[in-house]
């Protein structure tokens, strides 16, 4: 899949498409599934631990505050749309070098 299939530029940064396997192992970015950024959270689907471990890992890797990123749609979802301030489509592409 090419990045414009789950990573678009809006005016003040990009908008992700995500597919998030709760409960797995290890906390990590494990791909394109299905036209999505696949991400696997250590964190159960609980009272919203899974969002708030999505924006801290997202965050971290994307070294931004995590005040600029939010989850959209999909809050008691598995597959997401996140907003994401203050980057661009080809920083994330290259920092999660898909």
């Amino acid at each position: 899949m090419k990045s414009a299939d789950w990573v678009r530029e809006t005016p003040d940064g990009v908008s992700l498409d995500v597919k998030v396997i709760p409960r797995a192992g290890v906390t990590k970015v494990a791909g394109i599934r299905e036209g999505r950024l696949l991400v696997r959270l250590a964190a159960a689907p609980v009272d919203g631990a899974a969002n708030d471990a999505l924006v801290a890992f997202l965050s971290e890797i994307l070294k931004l505050p995590g005040r600029n990123i939010r989850v959209e749609s999909g809050a008691r979802s598995r597959i997401k749309q996140v907003r994401i301030a203050g980057t661009t489509v080809s920083q994330v592409s290259r920092v999660l070098s898909l």
